[in-house]
């Protein structure tokens, strides 16, 4: 079963409207975002807790995410969005991780068109005050970033389990977080797993630096609005033989994405 597909993200793509935002957020945008924020986890832990935190209580949470950075005077656009809707069954959605943002924004985007979905996360965000009962809640695959030989068995066994009982899964198989896309640290365990299993891959790239990381606290930086937020979706594929042609188009899908993104005008505001 799927949200209704009124919400925020309904068409092929999407592009903030244009806003101007308050004498704070324009000033101090940090301050009023990450108040809502903290306002919201503390409000999605609780009912996380309480067994109430479902995946579309999950999806308008990250809507309202969204609209705290459009408030704050972030400008977000999502391309391919269309692509989503072709996918009939779980799939895999790969792609470059560079902030914070990604893990709160996707899935108002995902969850409308896809139904039930998860993550593969790092142990620490199970860890979190408050936060780890909303990631626990989405039953997600935990990976220590430790062994890497014990990451694949976890993203194997746990994936394929995922996947079987209706969930999509997202993975960034990068070793950390970074603004700027090394292939030689993009690993092809999401392709693994869509080779086992048979699931379909969604290549995505994003650029996601608005949210930057913090001196103290990586996953809470400033927030610059004046970079620009993008996320595009590419057409959906199935895996044959071991992959290093699907891995290398993906690795090809975020290059070209990025490249564009730095060379290319941003595009308007939605009316």
């Amino acid at each position: 079963m799927k949200p209704d597909q009124s919400w925020l993200y309904h068409a092929d793509r999407y592009d903030s409207p244009a806003r101007r935002p308050g004498w704070l957020a324009r000033c101090a945008p940090s301050l009023p975002f990450y108040w809502k924020i903290i306002g919201i986890v503390l409000r999605c832990s609780r009912l996380a807790r309480q067994g109430r935190y479902d995946q579309f209580a999950w999806a308008r949470s990250s809507e309202e995410v969204t609209g705290f950075l459009e408030e704050c005077g972030c400008r977000i656009h999502a391309s391919g969005l269309d692509h989503l809707e072709r996918v009939d069954r779980p799939c895999i959605f790969i792609g470059n991780h560079m902030s914070t943002l990604e893990t709160f924004v996707l899935p108002g985007m995902i969850v409308p068109r896809c139904g039930q979905l998860t993550y593969v996360i790092k142990r620490s965000l199970t860890e979190y005050p408050f936060f780890k009962h909303v990631m626990l809640s989405r039953n997600p695959v935990v990976v220590d970033r430790v062994n890497p030989r014990d990451d694949l068995k976890a993203v194997m066994e746990q994936g394929a389990e995922r996947l079987a009982a209706g969930y999509s899964i997202v993975i960034f198989p990068q070793h950390t977080r970074a603004i700027e896309f090394d292939p030689d640290q993009f690993n092809s365990i999401g392709i693994k797993l869509a080779a086992r299993t048979g699931a379909p891959v969604v290549p995505m790239a994003l650029q996601t630096s608005a949210w930057s990381p913090g001196k103290h606290l990586k996953d809470y930086g400033p927030i610059i609005p004046s970079r620009p937020v993008r996320f595009a979706f590419g057409e959906p594929f199935t895996v044959t033989g071991k992959g290093s042609e699907e891995h290398q188009h993906v690795v090809r899908f975020i290059q070209g994405h990025l490249a564009q993104w730095r060379c290319a005008p941003e595009p308007p505001p939605a009316a």
